[in-house]
């Protein structure tokens, strides 16, 4: 049995308009690639230093499927809005 797979995020959304259209795309891949939001956006605080005002975690049913998902053309697409949208630190890693 493989290990599940996970996006992190940590995101600071300069432009919530433009961010809209990203949620919106993403939605084609991670339904393809069977994406589980384990946390999205929500309450948070930041204790220790500044981590910026979106935080995501999402769960795949492998760290193969959470690479392909992020380099497939559909997730390709959709990143275009993000990264024009927001900066922050993103991390696709393999869980325990």
């Amino acid at each position: 049995m493989s290990k599940k797979g996970y996006w992190m995020a940590m995101i600071d959304v300069r432009d919530p308009e433009v961010y809209k259209h990203y949620i919106e795309a993403n939605a084609v891949a991670f339904a393809k690639y069977g994406a589980k939001f384990i946390v999205r956006a929500g309450r948070h605080e930041n204790p220790e230093q500044p981590t910026g005002n979106r935080h995501v975690v999402i769960e795949f049913e492998s760290y193969d499927k959470a690479a392909e998902c992020y380099h497939s053309p559909e997730y390709q697409h959709a990143s275009k809005f993000r990264l024009a949208a927001s900066t922050g630190h993103f991390v696709i890693v393999e869980g325990a």
